[in-house]
């Protein structure tokens, strides 16, 4: 039964990447089935025949490169031999023809190893062989061209021909032996002897010759031999001598691309079914992350931002009506909820956090202005430490001239020991007015503080002025009767700043200009925004056709305490709204062209770092 459900599931697949997979499987094993029997049929059979004659082709070019080697020396020995000076040496040698012909620089410049004259009965005139690189005889090397040339018989080499060449072996190595009659120029006389030319070939000469790594080797038959190997043959030739006997052989080997190439084709049926598979997971592979892995991707990498940003910017809508795209459409609406929450929580805390910061220092104040109180309670609480009266009574009775003695010392006493009381009580309200006035200081101190934090610069962090526009216009759409027509841009830009505080100000803003739409007495009017960028700044323009305002009036709108409203007290709007701007570093300026024109608010932002677009994923991450 599983079996049957499975042979009807690949006989009737239903979902697209099985339809997809059976229809390039199919194609591939097609594929691989033609390339097979092309191969079989008609490229197979011809790659013996095109190795056979990629064989003699290297022998015939071999054998062309040795017989131009030879033909060289063959050129040379016969300038020498019909030469007047060399007709003339052979009857009558002399030093001086010796020391220009056989001096080591006319040898080098003939690149030749040796040189002979041989009269015409064999008897050796001269013979010398020179080491080319040094320039020096060789003496064992010479003694061995004698022995060669005794073993050369002339007639039987040249025949009806003034010249010949051909190859030998002169001790342990392999020469290109050249022979010339010596005869005048002219052709006139009789032929005196025979000149000789020997140019010593090595394997790296051979190697040049053949452009391909050779090697010289004892004779190895008459015969061409060939002796293959799975990726290459080794083609060895005879180097022949005068008597048409090989001397030695010249071996190179020599890759056999023609039988590799036909094993290869013949492995290309089975790596082009491979290949042919792998095309059908590759393509299979791109179709499913298009289809699937993409948008899934683009999710993600849309989820990756709002994390690491911080914006709940909505996910771009691709049209799409499947599943996917309902995916997406329900994460829009999860996100419009959790901004909307946010936005509460930011505006609750920001209240919270002020309402909990004047609670503190209105505590410290009180902590701290309690000595104080206490201090001027008791002051008040307490009398003098002596009553005056009865202080009055003794100075007066101890002014008296009839005041006995003893009475006076008594009453003396009394004074001192209320002035001394007095003193003691003074020094405990000085003890007690410092600590009053530390106190005091205290609290001054706490007040002061509190003023500096006043003053401190808002936390800023990247968000969306463009979603704040938004959000803002929508607000003060619906804030009054005046119909008010709002143009705002839809495109995301970033900038650094206080969300919150941003936010208060941008409605600050259009409250302002809707109040100023509505004084005109039209009912309506419009406010459009604008967002240009420039240098890593943002200026942000809010721009309303309503009263408008004169250059007396712009210069006095940021002052605390000035309104433009008789019906308004306050006026801390604009000025909060500069020192919060200030604070984010950031600025605010009002223009207007004058009364009944309009007026233009430009908030300027620092941009925030370039991030991924909302909605988009890189294509590696969507190829994944």
């Amino acid at each position: 039964m599983r079996l049957a459900a499975l042979s009807g599931r690949l006989a009737a697949p239903r979902s697209l990447g099985a339809k997809l997979l059976l229809v390039l499987l199919a194609a591939g094993l097609l594929g691989a089935l033609a390339i097979t029997a092309l191969l079989a049929l008609v490229i197979t059979p011809s790659f013996d025949q095109l190795e056979r004659t990629a064989v003699t082709a290297h022998i015939q070019r071999t054998r062309a490169a040795l017989g131009e080697y030879i033909s060289k020396v063959e050129s040379a020995v016969r300038d020498y031999g019909d030469w007047n000076s060399s007709y003339d040496y052979v009857v009558h040698p002399n030093p001086a023809f010796e020391r220009e012909s056989f001096s080591p620089l006319a040898m080098a410049n003939l690149d030749v190893n040796g040189m002979a004259y041989v009269r015409a009965d064999g008897s050796i005139i001269i013979a010398r062989w020179l080491d080319l690189n040094s320039q020096h005889d060789v003496g064992t090397m010479r003694r061995q061209f004698i022995d060669a040339i005794h073993k050369i018989n002339f007639s039987q080499a040249l025949g009806h021909r003034n010249s010949t060449a051909f190859y030998t072996r002169i001790g342990p190595v392999v020469a290109a032996v050249g022979v010339a009659q010596v005869r005048r120029s002219d052709g006139s006389g009789t032929p005196r002897g025979h000149v000789l030319m020997v140019r010593q070939i090595t394997q790296r000469q051979l190697s040049a010759l053949l452009q391909v790594p050779a090697a010289l080797g004892p004779p190895a038959g008459d015969n061409a031999r060939i002796m293959p190997a799975p990726r290459e043959m080794t083609i060895s030739l005879p180097i022949r001598g005068p008597d048409n006997r090989a001397v030695a052989s010249a071996s190179f080997t020599v890759p056999r691309d023609v039988s590799t190439l036909g094993r290869g084709i013949l492995l290309l049926a089975v790596a082009g079914s491979c290949l042919l598979l792998l095309m059908v997971l590759f393509v299979l592979r791109r179709m499913i992350a298009q289809l699937v892995l993409a948008p899934l991707s683009r999710v993600e990498q849309h989820m990756q931002h709002v994390t690491a940003s911080g914006t709940l910017g909505l996910l771009a809508d691709d049209g799409r009506r499947d599943e996917i795209g309902s995916l997406g459409r329900s994460f829009n609406m999860m996100l419009k909820q959790l901004k909307d929450l946010r936005e509460q929580i930011e505006v609750q805390s920001f209240a919270l956090g002020r309402s909990e910061s004047a609670v503190v220092v209105m505590h410290n104040v009180r902590n701290a202005l309690t000595p104080v109180s206490t201090i001027l309670s008791r002051s008040l609480g307490e009398g003098p430490a002596t009553d005056p009266a009865t202080l009055a009574r003794a100075t007066a009775e101890l002014a008296r001239c009839d005041t006995p003695t003893a009475r006076r010392q008594k009453l003396a006493a009394f004074v001192a020991a209320g002035i001394q009381a007095e003193h003691a009580a003074h020094a405990e309200r000085q003890r007690q007015l410092r600590a009053g006035r530390d106190a005091m200081q205290q609290v001054l101190e706490i007040i002061g503080a509190q003023q500096a934090r006043a003053h401190e610069r808002p936390q800023v962090a990247p968000c969306d002025v463009a979603d704040i526009l938004a959000q803002n216009a929508t607000i003060a759409r619906y804030s009054g009767d005046t119909a008010i027509q709002f143009d705002c841009p839809g495109v995301p830009c970033p900038v650094l700043a206080n969300r919150v505080i941003l936010s208060q100000v941008i409605g600050n803003l259009f409250g302002n200009a809707a109040e100023s739409i509505a004084a005109t007495g039209r009912g309506q009017g419009t406010i459009s925004v604008s967002i240009t960028a420039h240098a890593g700044r943002v200026d942000i323009a809010i721009r309303d056709d309503g009263e408008g305002f004169s250059a007396a009036t712009g210069k006095a709108l940021f002052q605390r305490g000035y309104s433009t409203r008789g019906h308004k007290s306050g006026g801390l709007g604009l000025h909060w709204c500069a020192n919060a701007m200030t604070a984010m570093d950031g600025a605010l300026r009002l223009e207007s062209d004058g009364p009944g024109k309009g007026a233009v608010a430009t908030l300027t932002l620092n941009a925030a770092p370039s991030a991924v677009s909302e909605g988009a994923a890189p294509a590696a991450q969507l190829a994944a």
